[in-house]
C-alpha cells in the first residue's frame, strides 16, 4: 500500500535537499550514503526513499534549486531598466549574495556534475549555458565591436573563474565585504572599457 502524503511533504523533501547538500560537499557523492543521509535528516532509510528513489535525484535536486536561483536572478537582472553596466555591478552582487548563501550547493555544483543521469546532467548544463550567455551578452553591450566573439567569450569566463571558486577561500566575515568583493570584480571585469572610452 502507497504512503500518505504528509502536510508538510514539500518543506520536508527541502529540508531533505538541505542535508543532502551539507553531505554531498563534505563527503562527495560517493562518500555519501542513503543511509548516511536518512541519519542527518533524523528518518529511515525507508522513508528517505518515500522522498527520493534514488540519491542521484537527491543530487539533481540540490543542483536544480542552486542553478534554477541563479537562472531567476539573471532573468530579473535583464529586466531591470539600467545601463549595462550597472546591470553588470547588479548582476555580480546578485551571485555573490547567493554564492555565501549556498556554499555547499556551489561545491557540489561544480565537483559532483559528471555523476548525473545524462538527462538531469544535459538540463543542468543548458541553464548554466543559459546564465553564461546572458552575462555575455552584457559584456557585448559594454565593449561594443572592441572585442571578437571568441574575446568576449573569454572575458565572461574569467568572471565565472573569478566568483565560481569564492567559496574555496573568500571569508564573508573577513576584512573584505562581499560587496567589495563583487565590486572588484566588476572593476577587473570592465577596467578595460573604462581605460579606453573617451574622456
Amino acid at each position: 500500500m502507497a504512503r500518505t502524503q504528509a502536510a508538510d511533504y514539500e518543506q520536508r523533501r527541502e529540508a531533505i535537499v538541505d542535508n543532502a547538500a551539507i553531505l554531498f560537499a563534505r563527503q562527495g557523492f560517493h562518500g555519501a550514503s542513503m543511509a548516511d543521509l536518512a541519519k542527518a535528516c533524523g528518518m529511515s532509510k525507508s522513508l528517505l526513499y518515500h522522498y527520493y528513489a534514488a540519491k542521484e535525484d537527491l543530487l539533481y535536486a540540490v543542483m536544480l534549486s542552486h542553478v534554477d536561483q541563479l537562472v531567476g536572478e539573471v532573468d530579473h537582472v535583464m529586466e531591470m531598466d539600467q545601463e549595462p553596466t550597472a546591470k553588470l555591478s547588479t548582476l555580480i552582487h546578485a551571485f555573490m549574495t547567493h554564492y555565501i548563501g549556498a556554499t555547499d550547493r556551489q561545491k557540489v555544483l561544480l565537483n559532483e556534475l559528471e555523476n548525473l543521469p545524462p538527462a538531469q546532467r544535459t538540463l543542468i548544463v543548458s541553464k548554466q549555458r543559459m546564465i553564461i550567455d546572458s552575462l555575455q551578452r552584457l559584456l557585448v553591450d559594454i565593449f561594443g565591436k572592441k572585442e571578437t566573439d571568441a574575446e568576449a567569450r573569454v572575458r565572461t569566463m574569467l568572471v565565472f573563474g573569478m566568483i565560481n571558486w569564492t567559496h574555496t577561500w573568500f571569508d564573508p566575515s573577513g576584512p573584505v565585504s562581499a560587496d567589495k568583493l563583487a565590486n572588484m570584480v566588476v572593476d577587473f571585469t570592465i577596467g578595460a572599457a573604462r581605460r579606453d572610452s573617451p574622456a
